[in-house]
């Protein structure tokens, strides 16, 4: 089917990419927009910690590129990183466009006629209400003016949100296969046998002393049971 030209669509978009760097991912995002002849809006990134400089870091842009080219930036991502959590999504607003430059056309029309009172006025009152409703309609018109090449800048760039975040860090919905699921599993063991070994060191002195202590008590007790003489048992008189 032929697509309607005339439709003014705004499309904003979404996606989440794994990378190495997050901070080299950015810059390069960055460079990717610019070359789509695009600009980004917003830019933060939050520094990382570890021995790597990368545990805990992310980046976040908000980004405008031109709608046809949205697409092909979407699939540019790939080269930066594993895409993940794409979503896009359209809103028709014609009817809204329509509205606006028909109010447009309309107050331009009154102004026009306004300044042509203003230019035949024979008196000064009839002067002073055609300034003041001039005044007015133009205040009104560079309103609708204003709303309406904001909206053509909305249907013209596409706003694209893009988080990037170091590998390595587990989803948010848990582990994503069996591979994913073993490994996590075998993290977990480690960390259970690590609290074990922890609990067994602190309980292992008060179980030495404790064993120290009951052998102390228990042997004398025990000895001092066998050194008793055992008294035979007295025979009944006959």
């Amino acid at each position: 089917d032929p697509i309607d030209t005339d439709r003014q669509v705004v499309t904003t978009a979404s996606a989440v990419v794994v990378v190495e760097d997050p901070a080299d991912g950015a810059q390069r995002v960055s460079e990717l927009v610019q070359a789509a002849g695009g600009r980004v809006e917003e830019r933060r990134e939050r520094a990382g910690s570890g021995d790597n400089g990368i545990d805990g870091a992310s980046a976040d842009l908000v980004v405008r590129v031109p709608a046809d080219e949205l697409t092909d930036l979407l699939a540019d991502l790939e080269e930066i990183g594993d895409v993940e959590n794409v979503s896009v999504s359209r809103s028709d607003v014609t009817n809204q466009a329509v509205d606006l430059d028909a109010r447009i056309s309309a107050l331009q029309t009154s102004v026009t006629r306004l300044q042509t009172l203003m230019e035949g006025s024979g008196s000064t009152a009839a002067l002073l209400d055609a300034e003041k409703a001039l005044s007015e309609r133009q205040a009104q018109l560079e309103s609708l003016q204003s709303q309406r090449a904001l909206l053509a800048d909305q249907v013209e760039l596409s706003t694209l949100s893009v988080h990037l975040e170091p590998m390595g860090v587990s989803p948010a919905g848990g582990p994503d296969g069996f591979l994913d699921g073993l490994a996590t599993g075998w993290r977990a063991l480690g960390a259970a046998l690590g609290a074990t070994l922890v609990v067994l060191g602190v309980l292992l002195p008060w179980l030495a002393v404790g064993a120290v202590v009951a052998a102390a008590v228990l042997v004398p007790l025990r000895m001092a049971r066998r050194r008793a003489p055992v008294e035979a048992p007295v025979p009944p008189d006959a």
